[in-house]
């Protein structure tokens, strides 16, 4: 995750100007994917006082396809968590959501919309 400016193709595909540019953010390796982290650090499990938010975006358009999660531990092939969050937010290629791991630890996610994939990882405290 970092902190500061975010690249500006987050930006512009989270809406541009309207995009967050405050909060941690993480980026795929690749450029095509990253998400703005609202109530960092994220937490593993369901904890009650806060979610472990994040805004997608996409630097490709969507096209009307959902965005599908699937994650598991870095070093392990399960648990696995799974995800599909519609293409039905605005403004930019952005999709809100909310992923919850059950373990804390570092989460590889591979995420897919349309024809695009990318991977990221993620870091998930108790």
């Amino acid at each position: 995750m970092y902190q500061g400016s975010p690249p500006s193709w987050l930006v512009d595909a989270a809406g541009g100007p309207a995009a967050p540019s405050t909060i941690p953010y993480v980026s795929s390796p690749s450029g095509l994917i990253g998400g703005f982290i609202f109530g960092y650090p994220l937490r593993a499990g369901t904890p009650a006082n806060r979610a472990s938010k994040i805004l997608w975006a996409v630097a490709t358009t969507r096209n009307g396809a959902s965005l599908e999660i699937q994650g598991h531990p870095q070093h392990a092939s399960t648990p696995v968590v799974t995800y599909r969050f519609p293409d039905n937010a605005s403004p930019g290629e952005i999709y809100p959501s909310i992923v919850e791991v059950p373990s804390p630890g570092c989460w590889a996610f591979t995420m897919s919309w349309g024809t695009s994939q990318a991977e990221v990882q993620l870091s998930f405290a108790a």
